[in-house]
């Protein structure tokens, strides 16, 4: 299997939740970043993992891994800031990783272990002929509207169906992305015109975006977390 490199996003700061990238989380020190660093250097499918950011703090805990895998990419200022444009980082990545497959993940998915990320990536590769990129999805089956009406079914045919009827839509978690490096060039997107859709169930697809959020994925962890003893060893290793 061709090897895989990951861009790690990790600017400083956080509009909605303070130092959410780098805070203790459930008493891991290093938090989100450490739990997903850890995560990563796991799988064996990937070769390079490229965290961009402008953190200092960040780069000190990359660094602590001494892992030859982890590259530092200075994020520069225009693309670091609570402006800037999901679009123009898109752009900047195959500036900095000019090969090969690449893999966008966030540290905000705490529960995408490196078991799934295997997967995906296995996955990627299984649907090449087929599909030109994968994206994890989030299946929802419920009564979905618009301002006009119904989105996934027909009102006109039966008022109320039953939910196992409708028609599934797929909310993208924005937990992971998979194409070459010339997708990212010839569509300046991170998946191309026909992506595999990767199903995640709510707690994988889990992500971190306020501080409920936060709060209740630590419980999340405490009663998830990862398989017990790995995430013992992760313990371990953030407090020593």
């Amino acid at each position: 299997m061709n090897k895989v490199t990951v861009f790690l996003p990790m600017r400083k700061g956080s509009q909605r939740i303070k130092n959410k990238n780098i805070r203790d989380f459930s008493g891991i020190k290093g938090g989100l970043s450490f739990i997903k660093i850890s995560q990563l250097l796991k799988v064996e499918s990937i070769s390079r993992i490229v965290i961009s950011t402008d953190d200092d703090e960040i780069k000190i805990l990359a660094k602590s891994f001494n892992n030859d895998k982890i590259i530092i990419d200075e994020r520069p200022e225009k693309l670091a800031t609570s402006k800037t444009l999901t679009d123009d980082l898109i752009e900047y990545v195959p500036t900095i990783i000019n090969s090969g497959v690449i893999l966008w993940t966030h540290v905000t998915s705490p529960f995408i272990d490196e078991f799934m990320y295997q997967k995906m990536i296995q996955s990627y590769f299984n649907n090449l002929e087929s599909y030109d990129s994968l994206m994890s999805v989030t299946k929802i089956q419920k009564f979905i509207w618009s301002e006009g009406g119904p989105l996934n079914y027909d009102k006109s045919k039966e008022k109320w169906p039953r939910t196992q009827t409708l028609t599934p839509l797929f909310e993208i978690n924005s937990g992971v992305f998979l194409a070459n490096v010339s997708i990212y060039k010839e569509f300046k997107d991170r998946v191309g015109s026909n992506p595999y859709l990767y199903k995640l169930d709510s707690k994988e697809a889990f992500d971190i975006d306020w501080e409920d959020d936060f709060n209740m994925a630590e419980i999340l962890w405490s009663k998830y977390g990862w398989p017990r003893k790995t995430k013992r060893n992760i313990l371990e290793t953030s407090i020593n």
